[in-house]
Formats: C-alpha cells, sequence, structure tokens
C-alpha cells in the first residue's frame, strides 16, 4: 500500500507541473496555448533585455516547432507573448515597436504597414501603465494581428505584410536582440 501511495504521488506531481513547459527568468510559461481555436506548442522563450534591465520574458508559440525565420513565418496562427519583467508605460512600449520595426525591416517594407504600425501602437498606448508581471499576447490568426493585455482583448490589426514585420522584430534577420531570438527559436 504504502509504494503504491509514493507512485500515486509522484503521478500527481508530474501531471501538476505537465503544463508548465518552461521557467525563464522566473517566469512560468504554458507548454501550450490556443489560439484561433488550434492548440499552438511553445516553440522557445528568453528574457528581453535593455543596458543592464530585464524588460520582459518573450515566448513563442506555433502549431509546430520551426528552428528559423521562414519557418515561423510560414505557419499560424502564431503568438508572441511578452511576459513583463518591470513597470513599463504604454509609450515606452510604442517606442519600441518603432524602433524595432525600422531596424529589423527594410523600409519599404515599413513604409508598406505604416498605417497598421500606427493602429497597433495606439492600441498599445490604450494600455497606459503596464506593471511587471502583466502579459501581452499578440496573436496572428485569420489575416489579423490580435493583442490581449492580461487575457482581456484590446484590439486588433488586419493584415499579413504588417504581422510579418511585427514578427521579424523578435525572429528576424536584424532582431531586436540575436540571443532571444535563438531562445524564441528554441536555440
Amino acid at each position: 500500500m504504502k509504494m503504491y501511495g509514493v507512485a500515486a504521488s509522484f503521478l500527481a506531481l508530474t501531471m501538476a507541473f505537465a503544463a508548465v513547459a518552461a521557467d525563464v527568468g522566473g517566469v512560468k510559461l504554458d507548454d501550450k496555448a490556443s489560439v484561433g481555436g488550434q492548440e499552438l506548442v511553445l516553440n522557445g522563450a528568453g528574457i528581453r533585455t535593455r543596458a543592464v534591465f530585464k524588460v520582459y520574458v518573450g515566448s513563442l508559440y506555433l502549431p509546430v516547432k520551426a528552428a528559423n525565420v521562414e519557418g515561423v513565418l510560414a505557419k499560424w496562427p502564431r503568438r508572441i507573448q511578452l511576459n513583463l519583467l518591470r513597470d513599463l508605460s504604454g509609450d515606452q512600449l510604442s517606442d519600441a515597436v518603432n524602433d524595432g520595426m525600422k531596424e529589423s525591416n527594410s523600409a519599404t517594407d515599413v513604409d508598406a504597414v505604416k498605417a497598421q504600425t500606427d493602429q497597433f501602437i495606439a492600441i498599445l498606448k490604450s494600455m497606459g501603465a503596464l506593471k511587471e508581471g502583466s502579459v501581452i499576447a499578440i496573436d496572428f490568426v485569420d489575416g489579423a494581428t490580435t493583442v490581449s493585455f492580461n487575457g482581456k482583448p484590446k484590439g486588433s490589426v488586419s493584415g499579413e505584410a504588417f504581422n510579418r514585420a511585427l514578427t521579424k522584430i523578435w525572429v528576424g534577420d536584424k532582431p531586436v536582440q540575436p540571443d532571444l531570438k535563438k531562445a524564441m527559436l528554441g536555440g
């Protein structure tokens, strides 16, 4: 009977942790996410730093794992999730997105999605003060990029070209942070 109790305890403990795939920077990330009615798997996650500050844990969820930007962009739905490790303002996050779009994409691509980028930035600014521990989910499904904040929908921006340009901030050829790209691509 005692051996049964040990086995049952081990099984219960294993099941309790089965949904948590990774602990990155003290943030426990689920191994799966549901986007557009489809189950996605955690592709990878890492910490975004700025100077000496840890800003957020960035994670990427896809239908099947991918190790390069082409593989990521070929799959949808997809999610990029930001778990904040410090307080930020909507303006700080908006400025970072603007800079990231310009650094990670050609000038032609940036110009082509300027209206959508402005719409996305307005959504970010509408969130106001972002507190440590907050979660921003950026989902691409059915041709639109939807944004949620702590599980609540905040807005949507149409267009695959916009989502491709946005995704390249993290996993493109000129990402915002190379080691974060590597981590999000499962490396």
